[in-house]
């Protein structure tokens, strides 16, 4: 989907208070090969609940670090099960028993968290990208979250030039947890990732 930088910013004007449902709906109509992703994190539920009700075909890409907690693990197949997701799981080359016994999870002022970032997160998301090739990646940033995310949208592109849609952006927590209610959806506070360590911190698919 090429848009220029006018066009999105024009249309991020108009989508501002829309329904998601209804900002997923135009998307999906004028994208070719839209993808989702998600790594089951609090309030992921609600970007996966409406890409669903729109279309229930959508790659789900899940890139699964391999640290979950195993409540998240829990909570991903409930929701797998529910909202019959067409997921398409992606996982590091390395098991996290092997890199554990000779890295472990480095500290983020440690020269070896760039790559243990590479390697239980990017290359499992490049490696999806690259299968999918994607117009459009629907995902549930939000304003609020870090930085750079404050710096984006509802419509951003990304680096490649993928549409990324961000339905959620201008929600906050509140706000999702009436929408989590209303559609009686489940939510999972006990989620761990090792990338970022911070709440504050870009894991680096953004980026």
């Amino acid at each position: 989907m090429a848009l220029t930088t006018s066009q999105i910013q024009q249309l991020n004007a108009q989508f501002k208070g829309i329904p998601p449902e209804e900002i997923i709906s135009w998307a999906v109509k004028h994208g070719n090969t839209p993808v989702v992703t998600t790594n089951f994190r609090p309030y992921e539920v609600a970007i996966l609940h409406a890409v669903s009700q729109v279309s229930q075909d959508i790659p789900v890409i899940w890139c699964d670090t391999g640290y979950n907690t195993p409540k998240t693990y829990k909570h991903a197949e409930e929701l797998i099960e529910r909202l019959q997701l067409n997921i398409k799981l992606y996982v590091p080359r390395q098991t996290s028993a092997h890199r554990d016994a000779i890295m472990g999870i480095p500290q983020i002022d440690d020269p070896r968290h760039e790559e243990f970032t590479k390697q239980v997160k990017l290359e499992p998301f490049a490696r999806a990208m690259a299968d999918f090739k994607p117009d459009v990646w629907f995902t549930n940033l939000r304003k609020g979250q870090t930085a750079l995310r404050d710096s984006l949208d509802i419509l951003s592109l990304s680096k490649d030039g993928v549409l990324k849609v961000s339905p959620f952006y201008h929600y906050s927590d509140t706000q999702l947890d009436t929408y989590l209610r209303k559609f009686d959806l489940p939510n999972e506070h006990n989620y761990f990732d090792p990338t970022k360590v911070l709440a504050n911190r870009e894991c680096g698919l953004h980026t």
